[in-house]
């Protein structure tokens, strides 16, 4: 029998477990350009054990809901950013770590304007846009060796939002 989970909203505070929030929230860290621009500085840890930082585009189909939770994935080498590239909510789902598989997991709904940073070795699921275009910048981790490891379930967890 499969287990529903349910999406809450995304918050730093929900979510800092697994990674970090990115979004504009309260006054910028500096003014720059002319006073014309603020800028939130260095919102996220980027963590690699060797290789580099890239950026890359993404264009994911949306996922209908609700969602089944078969497989998770993380990331040993390096945390990954996921940055939407539209004003469309998407599902943000993480699980701790349960000696080499992942615990239950959490669901969340990013709204407008949120992004998140995985830490490295975090359990999460694929890609999740509820609404095409589904596309995201991505900076992750460019280098040699396998830097992905996925863990699918028997019973499928159904997500709800």
């Amino acid at each position: 029998m499969s287990s529903t989970i349910k999406a809450v909203p995304l918050t730093a505070d929900a979510f800092a477990p697994f990674g970090d929030v990115l979004e504009v929230t309260g006054a910028p860290t500096k003014i720059i350009n002319q006073g014309l621009c603020g800028r939130y500085h260095d919102l996220a840890k980027l963590d690699f054990s060797d290789g580099r930082a890239g950026i890359s585009l993404f264009d994911a189909e949306p996922r209908d809901i609700p969602l089944a939770l078969d497989m998770m994935e993380r990331h040993p080498e390096g945390s990954q950013a996921f940055l939407p590239m539209t004003e469309h909510p998407f599902l943000v789902i993480v699980a701790e770590d349960a000696g080499g598989r992942p615990a239950e997991p959490k669901a969340f709904l990013a709204l407008s304007g949120q992004g998140v940073n995985y830490h490295r070795n975090t359990w999460h699921g694929v890609l999740t846009p509820l609404h095409a275009p589904g596309r995201f910048a991505v900076v992750d981790r460019i280098g040699e060796g396998a830097n992905l490891e996925e863990f699918w379930f028997d019973t499928p967890y159904s997500i709800t939002v």
